[in-house]
């Protein structure tokens, strides 16, 4: 597809997956061409393992109810300014979660069962922060483990080194939770630096998964792909300046 279709498979209230981390392999072109619809969906739930740029964005265009992630920063840059700024006044629903919580949320849904059992979290005061998450006792040792609740996707967008006509991707040597990520998602859309026709070992999504491949050269920046190119830092801090001047 080309990103003006493939933006239309998100509806209002969905829940948004967006693959990479923080400032990596983020699916930057996708944001924005689904920022610039004529009507853009609204009150998603933004499910990210650490949110980053693109997150921000879509948090600016008030497009975001909820978010789901273990971090919302731009790292060395600093806070990010949008999401900060919704958070203070209140616009936004944040789910605190952890790195254990997603991770173990995901494998839920991937095995098929409600919840996850982990001692994450157990002696700490994050049930209070997420009242839903319950303490169960392990009916085989008796001791307490934490039953972290499944977490589904609607839409999960990533973005990959290549990626082929039959919608295999290869994510490169930090696949961050992307595999998982894939897996669960209802709805799985690969913007790729390079779409060949079809792809050599090593392939990190199977083609069975994927929904719609989309050509997106470049289509990370101003985040890093590599080995393909750098992070954009003077981008970056254009964009923080930008966001701050129409505060």
């Amino acid at each position: 597809m080309v990103l003006p279709t493939a933006v239309s498979l998100v509806r209002d209230g969905d829940t948004l997956g967006l693959g990479g981390m923080t400032l990596y392999r983020r699916p930057v072109a996708f944001v924005q061409a689904l920022i610039d619809q004529p009507t853009p969906p609204k009150n998603l739930t933004l499910l990210n393992f650490a949110a980053g740029l693109e997150s921000d964005m879509l948090v600016g265009a008030e497009l975001v109810a909820k978010t789901r992630t273990c971090y919302f920063g731009l790292e060395g840059f600093g806070l990010a300014p949008m999401f900060t700024q919704a958070a203070e006044q209140g616009t936004i629903t944040i789910i605190e979660e952890s790195e254990a919580s997603i991770a173990n949320g995901l494998r839920a849904t991937l095995a098929g069962v409600g919840f996850m059992p982990s001692r994450a979290w157990q002696g700490t005061d994050m049930f209070r922060a997420r009242p839903d998450v319950q303490t169960i006792n392990d009916p085989y040792t008796g001791q307490p483990v934490t039953a972290f609740p499944a977490i589904t996707c609607d839409v999960a967008v990533i973005h990959v080194l290549k990626a082929d006509k039959l919608g295999n991707g290869r994510l490169g040597s930090h696949p961050t939770i992307d595999e998982t990520l894939a897996s669960v998602a209802q709805t799985v859309i690969l913007t790729a630096e390079e779409v060949v026709e079809q792809l050599d070992a090593p392939i990190d999504i199977p083609g069975q998964v994927v929904t719609a491949v989309v050509p997106a050269p470049r289509g990370a920046w101003p985040t890093s792909c590599y080995p393909l190119y750098p992070l954009d830092g003077e981008a970056i801090l254009g964009y923080i300046d930008r966001c701050y001047r129409s505060a």
